[in-house]
């Protein structure tokens, strides 16, 4: 509003229309939206906004679970904004421009010529023969806009869901353009392009009174007996670049987060134990001095024989009371693959590894909840592992006291072999839980969504044996994948009254499956079962 109705900007109107506001107002909305975009991503600092949350609401904690969506979120504002601002300012250069080749004798000619005897210009455009695209490429606003724009495009194609998916590592180094697009921003506005009429002027020169009388305006520098009795010629500047006000605070908070990490990542990790699993997944357990965390927690996994650069979050599996952290990492791309085949050729001679972390997750807050649903989707059952550990550990101790009083595990896997690496796990708590009279504590059940006809037959004549045919587990194999209403409302009719917490480590179709049953099943009334949506988001 101020650039579209404001008297200082009167006369810039006169050229550039309400393209001037257009392109000012998604200035203001960027620099805004800029100021966010790194605070997602500061991970170190939502872990310690976590802790400091423990007693607030759970509606308070969650939102901080949600830091990957917004900064995409942010993100696609960004672009948005981007388009608008950029659109806005090609509009004003042409603008420019039809004012340059305008004559004297009409007003916009009159106030592209101002400023050839003073740097009170109002038009960048001070010869007929420069053309838009000369001063596109030849200021410093243009290809400071130029080379933000190509940085944001490459970033925010690169972050599409088949990128990271497939080729993780032309995202990251893409999306590290961000450097280059942050430098961009605080030197774009230092040019003062566009440019209002100073105050000192409009005490001379009122743009009611003047605008029709451009003929008859006088220069501040002729002497005239007249002089007050006429319009001085406007004078006009461009206002200071306030774009480092906005982002510069956030850029040194995220260079601090980047040099704490930086030199977590340099203490040394010694790799203690490395297992080949089904399914291609690599098992890693390894000690690093000082290393504290809490169930449900990731890491970030660099190794410098592979790439200097790169770094992947890998959920933790090992449980808080072990000495030893470990990951499972299953073969999903380029740097799995190779990871992967590194340790199976050298077994004895381990690569260096770098780790940075842990980092907290809305899976910290399982033993919150009177009731724990928790939904894993092949490699994403890796958070419960962590998670059915430490309550193995917990029932050996008999001090330990659980606010949680049932836990539902559901486990969908597309292949048998899948299952293997953590049937061992499952057996063991099976047994304990029998052992300490606690056998209805963990309710399980496995999912194979992918099998052929010999699997299903090989199950169906064995289907009277006391131990399932695919996992060795008592708990028998279901084929085809869980009917969530019957699940939800065995879940609500076996807990009356309960606060259920749901946790999810898989798809985002699935996440929108889960959501929409616990708002489908959590009561009216506060007083009966409600069941709250956790999602584990890297």
């Amino acid at each position: 509003m101020i650039y579209e109705k404001g008297k200082q900007y009167a006369y810039t109107r006169v050229i550039l229309g309400s393209a001037l506001a257009w392109a000012r107002g998604s200035a203001a909305c960027l620099n805004f939206n800029c100021l966010l975009i790194l605070l997602p991503v500061c991970r170190n600092l939502l872990s310690f906004l976590r802790g400091t949350f423990t007693f607030c609401r759970r509606s308070m904690r969650k939102q901080l679970d949600n830091n990957i969506a917004f900064h995409k979120l942010l993100g696609y504002t960004i672009a948005l904004l981007t388009a608008v601002h950029t659109i806005a300012h090609l509009l004003n250069v042409e603008r420019y421009y039809n004012g340059a080749q305008a004559g004297k004798d009409s007003l916009t000619g009159k106030l592209s010529d101002i400023g050839d005897k003073h740097d009170d210009w109002l038009n960048p455009i001070r010869s007929t023969t420069v053309t838009p695209s000369y001063l596109v490429f030849t200021t410093i606003a243009g290809v400071t806009g130029v080379i933000i724009t190509l940085a944001l495009i490459l970033m925010i194609t690169s972050s599409t869901e088949f990128i990271r998916r497939s080729y993780f590592e032309v995202f990251w180094y893409t999306h590290h353009l961000f450097i280059v697009f942050f430098a961009g921003l605080l030197i774009h506005g230092v040019g003062r392009l566009v440019r209002g009429q100073t105050s000192k002027s409009m005490e001379k020169h009122e743009y009611e009174d003047c605008h029709d009388k451009f003929n008859t305006w006088q220069d501040k520098d002729d002497d005239d007996d007249d002089h007050d009795n006429k319009c001085a010629i406007p004078s006009f500047q461009g206002n200071e670049a306030a774009t480092w006000k906005w982002i510069l605070a956030p850029i040194i908070l995220y260079v601090f987060e980047r040099i704490l990490r930086f030199y977590r990542s340099q203490q040394r990790v010694v790799v203690t134990k490395a297992v080949s699993h089904p399914s291609k997944v690599l098992e890693i357990q390894m000690q690093k001095r000082g290393f504290s965390m809490e169930v449900g927690q990731y890491i970030f996994i660099n190794c410098p024989s592979l790439s200097a650069l790169e770094w992947h979050p890998f959920t933790l599996t090992s449980a808080p009371e072990e000495d030893f952290f470990s990951v499972h990492i299953r073969s999903a791309g380029d740097w799995t693959d190779n990871l992967i085949k590194v340790f199976q050729e050298q077994p004895d001679n381990p690569p260096r590894m770098e780790v940075d972390g842990p980092f907290g997750t809305a899976s910290e807050d399982v033993f919150k909840y009177d009731v724990s649903m928790l939904v894993g989707a092949g490699i994403g059952v890796t958070p419960f592992a962590s998670i059915l550990k430490s309550i193995w550990y917990k029932f050996q101790n008999e001090n330990q006291r659980l606010k949680t009083k049932k836990i539902y595990f559901y486990w969908l896997c597309r292949e048998t072999g899948a299952f293997a690496w953590f049937a061992d796990l499952l057996r063991s708590l099976e047994n304990e839980m029998i052992r300490s009279g606690k056998d209805g504590f963990l309710n399980y059940r496995l999912f194979l969504t992918s099998w052929d006809s010999s699997i299903a037959g090989h199950a169906m004549i064995n289907f009277d044996e006391a131990m399932d045919t695919v996992t060795g587990l008592r708990q028998k194999t279901s084929f085809g994948r869980p009917l969530w209403e019957n699940e939800f409302s065995t879940v609500a009719e076996a807990n009356p009254g309960s606060v259920v917490g749901v946790f999810l480590c898989g798809p985002q179709a699935l996440a929108k499956t889960l959501q929409q049953c616990c708002h489908q099943y959590s009561s009216l009334d506060p007083r009966k079962v409600q069941f709250y949506f956790n999602k584990e988001n890297f």
